[in-house]
């Protein structure tokens, strides 16, 4: 195995590791900021005692985040030194206003949220957790329109020594591909803050404990869950799809297993690819459906594989189809269970629909392999480009990193995330079992009774 793939499977392992939690804290936000509103608007102490229960989930996450982060920046300078070179004078612009401005912001609020609510105003507190939204919303601004700008490289020049640099800052902050890529990103992020506080509130209401919260916790998830798996799906997901199909044509035909060009070209439901005899077997289609969406128009021409060189083709064509249709079929899932929960809610009926109930705590795994397959298609679909049509990925990995090296670092980064993944669920189960009614600022009784009995 060459250094080049040793280097491509680290950073997907780490970079896999780490967005289990940002879209965790990026979903979970803006909920939080919900139930505060409700605290003060109702003066139910109910959800103020959920939107700090939700705080404590939303802060070991964070992190968990922020360490497993900080591995990624080192990566980019040790495996892939040439595309730092030939590409940091256009993203680090980006990565350098997330870490100063976004993830400052966030943390610093964090703690007041948490610690500092007895001295704070009710409204004070509420602006820190708008703050705490702020910055984590604002963090997955930048990192995402880095990545687009590497999906579709807009305002840079060509330096005299070959690399890119930022003619246009405002070019690459208004990238139309940056704003749907960002928004359908950050709805894949309110559905798995959603799924998480309703399969809780599940949780809580089949195993007859804290049953009030767990009533608020579903409620506030298949409301916000139906409103962002619908969004997932149109206007952002189609408006993302047709970017692709502008900008990245092979990419679309990779993802669709579309071989070859077709006027009136199908939706694939089903069906294995082929590459090496370029077809998809045991397909399960819908007539002219991808003309449509794609084009607005039945019998549009839709370009396949065929039409591109082999070299501009997708390296790895059936992950890039299968991880695309687990996306699809996972968000149409979503639209389903969150609208079959809305309607039972509207009955009020829901919270007595046990099998509902199972169903919703069951789900709480899925989005995150929705938002995983949602990347790897990204950034499996951009292959063979780093930068897709400025630089291959071959050309910017470091040579002087041996596949030994890479190896030996991805086995020392699995032993570590082993041992923080065991320590966020020991956390997390921790506070799930204490429950929403368990004060963070506990008082100091037990020194005051050792203070007097050493008197």
């Amino acid at each position: 195995m060459n250094a080049l793939l040793v280097d491509r499977l680290q950073f997907a392992f780490t970079v896999t590791f780490h967005y289990l939690f940002p879209q965790l804290t990026m979903g979970l936000a803006p909920l939080i900021v919900v139930l505060k509103t409700l605290a003060i608007r109702t003066g139910d102490e109910r959800y103020n005692q959920s939107a700090r229960f939700w705080a404590k989930i939303f802060g070991i996450n964070f992190a968990i985040g922020v360490v497993t982060g900080i591995p990624m920046e080192f990566q980019f300078g040790t495996n892939w030194a040439h595309f730092s070179r030939f590409a940091g004078g256009v993203i680090g612009q980006t990565l350098a206003m997330e870490g100063v401005f976004a993830f400052f912001l966030e943390s610093a609020f964090l703690g007041l949220f948490l610690f500092g609510e007895k001295r704070l105003s009710k409204w004070g507190h509420w602006t820190t957790a708008l703050l705490v939204a702020l910055g984590s919303w604002i963090s997955g601004f930048f990192i995402v329109a880095t990545d687009a700008w590497m999906q579709h490289p807009v305002g840079y020049f060509t330096a005299q020594d070959g690399s890119v640099q930022l003619q246009s800052f405002w070019d690459l902050v208004l990238n139309q591909w940056a704003w749907w890529q960002y928004a359908h990103n950050m709805s894949g992020a309110m559905i798995t803050g959603s799924f998480a506080v309703a399969a809780l509130g599940a949780f809580y209401l089949l195993s007859r404990k804290h049953e009030e919260h767990g009533r608020i916790f579903v409620r506030t998830g298949v409301v916000a869950g139906i409103i962002f798996s619908c969004l997932q799906l149109f206007p952002t997901g189609d408006f993302q799809g047709r970017q692709i199909a502008a900008s990245q044509p092979p990419t679309l035909a990779g993802m669709e297993g579309l071989f070859h060009t077709e006027k009136g070209a199908p939706l694939v439901i089903l069906g294995q690819p082929d590459p090496v005899q370029q077809k998809l077997d045991n397909p399960l289609q819908v007539p002219r459906m991808l003309s449509f969406l794609t084009y607005r128009w039945w019998k549009a021409e839709v370009k396949g594989l065929d039409a591109f060189p082999r070299d501009q083709w997708p390296d790895n064509i059936p992950l890039l189809y299968y991880s695309y249709h687990i996306m699809v079929g996972l968000g149409t899932i979503f639209i389903a269970i969150m609208l079959l929960s809305a309607l039972l809610l509207w009955r009020q009926k829901l919270m007595q629909a046990r099998w509902m109930l199972w169903i919703l705590m069951v789900s709480f795994p899925l989005p995150y392999i929705a938002n995983t397959a949602g990347w790897i298609t990204a950034e499996v679909g951009r292959q063979p480009w780093i930068v897709y049509g400025l630089m291959r990925t071959a050309q910017g990995f470091s040579p002087m990193v041996s596949a030994g090296n890479g190896w030996f670092t991805m086995i020392g980064f699995m032993g570590m995330y082993t041992l923080l993944s065991l320590l966020f669920l020991f956390l997390v189960s921790r506070e799930i079992d204490r429950g929403p009614e368990y004060d963070i600022e506990r008082p100091a009784a037990p020194l005051v009774a050792g203070a007097a009995g050493r008197r």
